[in-house]
This record gives structure tokens, C-alpha cells and sequence, in this order.
């Protein structure tokens, strides 16, 4: 992740942007934090998005999310719960891809079906709200034709191999939480003075799910900081 933050700074730079926010989620969110530290003086601040599983999947590798976690408190048990069934039952595609990307790359390489199957999965499982047929091709059909497979499971065994995580941001940050409960706040390490907005309906690909009330939530994290 650190290598596409700074490509993130060194575009922005020759961009001409003396100011800007960073936005992301799931891997997005990490590389906004980064770039956030790396390049402190014309970020303005950092909004992610994220939403009750992914917070759960994500403390089952990130360190010290989950350290403050209490099985006798009945939220924090859901999220233990939640982080329980994504090591037994979820995290099979991370794992290849942590460990054997070019296994899998080959196959995403060779068969469109696979590459369907690949993302598909996912668009049924992480969202809430109905998914447009057309849009998922088009996502599927951009690896298909770019040959993009290999190299985005390259990037996920990349960044678990990292030791370069940067420092964490000194910006203002912002927080949409999409599908929103209880539990996020237990686990997403939110600054006390942080923008925080819960919306009710959609889960991890707001932009795809409820592209509104995401643009809305980015104006209301940017507009005074600018």
C-alpha cells in the first residue's frame, strides 16, 4: 500500500493540487490513512466508508482492533461472532490471494467465467440493495478484457507482506457507515472529534449501492475543511 500511496501523492502533485481529501474503502480506506501520513501538509482530510461485516473481517487481521472486545457484552460478542464466521466460512479468497495470487491469477486470466464467478460472489454477498446487472458486467468485463485478474490478487498478497503502514493521519477524518449498528464503533478506532454518519441501508460498495448518500456524506465530511 505504500507504493500506491505515494503514486497517489506524486499525481496529485503534478496535478497541481496544493490541497486535497482522500476517500476510500476496505483496501481504499487503508491507502487514504497513508497517504494521509505521508503527505500531511496538502492533505485536508480523510473520509471512509465502511460497514458492519468488513469492520468484523477486517479485526480478524488487523492488530488491535478487536483487543478491547468483552465475549460477555452482547455487542461486542456479535462482532466476535462475525469475525468467527469470516475465518471459518469468508476469508477463502483472501487467503489464496495472501499466499498463491498467481495460482488463482491464472485461472481469472483464462476463464471469463472464473473472473464472473470471482466478483459476482461478492457483489451478492457484501450488499444490501439491489445491484444493477449492467454495472456488474462492466466491472467483470474491465478485468476480463484489461487481463487485470492476476495483478489485483498480486496486490492483495503485496500489501499482507507489507511492513510499511505509514503514520496515522494528523487530518481531520470521516466516517460513513453504511448497514450501520452497534458494533463499528467498538472496533473502528474513530477519533473522539470525528465526522461520524450512519446510514441504515447498503454495506461494502456504497458508491455502486447508494452512490447518493454517499456524495452527500463526502460534502458534508469536505465542506468545512476547505
Amino acid at each position: 500500500m505504500g507504493r500506491t500511496s505515494r503514486a497517489w501523492i506524486e499525481l496529485m502533485n503534478r496535478l497541481g493540487y496544493p490541497r486535497y481529501g482522500v476517500h476510500g474503502g476496505d483496501i481504499g480506506a487503508g491507502v487514504s490513512g497513508l497517504v494521509a501520513g505521508l503527505d500531511p501538509e496538502h492533505v485536508l482530510g480523510v473520509h471512509v466508508v465502511t460497514d458492519p461485516m468488513t469492520a468484523a473481517n477486517v479485526a480478524t487481521f488487523l492488530p488491535g482492533m478487536a483487543d478491547g472486545l468483552d465475549a460477555d457484552d452482547p455487542i461486542d460478542k456479535l462482532v466476535l461472532e462475525r469475525m468467527d464466521a469470516f475465518r471459518r466460512e469468508g476469508s477463502g479468497y483472501l487467503a489464496i490471494q495472501n499466499s498463491r495470487p498467481q495460482t488463482i491469477g491464472y485461472g481469472l486470466t483464462d476463464s471469463p467465467l472464473l473472473q464472473l464467478a470471482w466478483i459476482a460472489e461478492k457483489f451478492e454477498q457484501w450488499t444490501d440493495l439491489p445491484i444493477d446487472r449492467d454495472q456488474l458486467l462492466t466491472t467483470v468485463s474491465l478485468y476480463w478484457f484489461a487481463g487485470s485478474g492476476a495483478t489485483a490478487a498480486h496486490t492483495l498478497y503485496e500489501q499482507s507482506h507489507s511492513m510499511e503502514w505509514g503514520a496515522d493521519p494528523i487530518a481531520p477524518q470521516g466516517f460513513a457507515i453504511f448497514g450501520a449498528d452497534e458494533t463499528v464503533r467498538r472496533v473502528v478506532p474513530a477519533p473522539a472529534d470525528a465526522h461520524w454518519t450512519e446510514f441504515e441501508r447498503g454495506l461494502h460498495f456504497p458508491a455502486m449501492e447508494s452512490p447518493a448518500d454517499l456524495a452527500r456524506d463526502l460534502q458534508s465530511c469536505f465542506d468545512p475543511l476547505r
